[in-house]
Order: C-alpha cells, then sequence, then structure tokens
C-alpha cells in the first residue's frame, strides 16, 4: 500500500465524538394591539424548539445526533439596550465522520463551546488541515449569505 493511500485511509477513519452547546437568544417583542406579545423567555424557548427539530429531522451526511440536552432558561441584562435578553442552551452529543463536519457547528451565531470527547488525540495532516480551512470558508461564506438574507426581510 503507498503512502498516499495510507494517508487517505487515516482520514476516513478519523471518526470525532464531540459534545456542542448553543444559547439561543430571545429578545422580547412588544404587543400588537393588545396581545400577542411575548417576553424574552417565551421568544428564547421557541427558537430552541424550532432548532431542536431541525437538528432531530433534517439529516446531515456523515454527521450523527446522538443526544439533545435542553438546559434552564436564563436572562442577562444588556446595558446598551437596558433590557433583559434571555437564553435558551441547547448541548448536542454528535457523532461525526471526520474533523472537518465540526465547522458547520461552530461558525453558528449561537455557538458557545465545545468539547472533544473521542478521539483522545487528534491527527491532522497537512490535507487535513487545509479541508478544514476551506470548510471554515465555504461555512463562514454561507452564515453571512443567511444573515444578510435575513436582514434584507
Amino acid at each position: 500500500m503507498s503512502k498516499e493511500n495510507e494517508i487517505n485511509n487515516e482520514e476516513k477513519k478519523q471518526v470525532v465524538k464531540f459534545k456542542i452547546r448553543f444559547d439561543y437568544q430571545g429578545k422580547s417583542k412588544p404587543a400588537k394591539f393588545f396581545f400577542g406579545g411575548k417576553n424574552s423567555e417565551n421568544i428564547a424557548e421557541d427558537v430552541r424548539e424550532q432548532q431542536m427539530a431541525m437538528w432531530r429531522n433534517i439529516p446531515i451526511q456523515g454527521v450523527k445526533i446522538e443526544n439533545i440536552d435542553m438546559g434552564e432558561i436564563y436572562t442577562v441584562h444588556d446595558e446598551e439596550i437596558d433590557e433583559e435578553i434571555a437564553y435558551a442552551p441547547m448541548e448536542l452529543l454528535v457523532k461525526a465522520d471526520n474533523i472537518e463536519d465540526l465547522v458547520r457547528f461552530i461558525v453558528r451565531e449561537e455557538f458557545r463551546r465545545i468539547e472533544i470527547i473521542e478521539p483522545e488525540i487528534l491527527e491532522m495532516n497537512k490535507q487535513i488541515l487545509e479541508k478544514v480551512f476551506f470548510k471554515m470558508n465555504e461555512e463562514m461564506k454561507t452564515q453571512m449569505y443567511l444573515k444578510s438574507k435575513k436582514y434584507r426581510e
């Protein structure tokens, strides 16, 4: 077996198991007319529920969501706008076929932290690192496009 084939086989075998936390933000919406207003906790909870459904129901090639844990909603006072903003945390336990699959998780605005559970030691050769950087660039462009599209609506 050639050295190049060995490197390619190693890339394919590098399954990564990780726990990642997202905190979904909820800003209160004023009532329209006399009803319909929601406080920031309810909005954060709604956003988290939508995202949880997405993670459960939309398959991602090379990625398996093994578990979803929802934490307790917390609030933080934002001094710039002088309001309480609620955050609804959610932790995912994920198994990915390779290291570059992590990128789609960490470029999200809601990303707070990641804990790599397996493998204990990650080996990255030049090709793997190049793929990770390329994937980061693609995902960042996608996130910027989605954000600009959201603000245009």
